[in-house]
């Protein structure tokens, strides 16, 4: 006959299963957001950014120099967000340019609705870059050998 031993310690399978979902969850924004930047954001200001200044609201005239560096900042950082080692800075990087974007919307192009999308994105950069901070630290420690 089997009995159940009420002391029986279930919290290392409850514990462990929150860690790995969270990583998880976060892999899987990682791997979207990083895709979205480099297909969706940043590459049609790299392969047509004339076309883009062309287009563009006449409250917003973004010289063509800047527009390609946000380019070149925005692929930057969706690939940076798909390598574990650099996922951390790649995050706190796309979070600041995001809220830039956010006070470009609401204060040069007079539609502040349309900062809120940018300010949402830059709260999940935050929380990626702050779920992934010890890659930061193991960055430096790298380096600094």
């Amino acid at each position: 006959m089997t009995t159940a031993n009420p002391t029986t310690n279930f919290s290392s399978d409850v514990t462990d299963r929150p860690g790995k979902v969270r990583n998880r969850v976060l892999w899987a924004l990682q791997i979207l957001l990083g895709l979205f930047f480099i297909i969706a954001s940043g590459g049609p200001k790299l392969v047509m950014p004339s076309a883009l200044t062309d287009n563009a609201p006449e409250n917003l005239t973004i010289p063509l120099g800047l527009l390609v560096f946000i380019g070149v900042a925005e692929v930057a950082g969706g690939i940076g967000l798909m390598v574990p080692r650099l996922s951390a800075l790649a995050a706190a990087g796309l979070s600041v340019l995001t809220v830039l974007a956010a006070a470009t919307q609401a204060f040069i192009a007079d539609k502040p609705l349309m900062g809120i999308f940018p300010l949402a994105l830059a709260a999940i950069f935050a929380w990626i870059a702050y779920e992934r901070r010890a890659t930061i630290t193991d960055l430096r420690n790298s380096l600094s050998r």
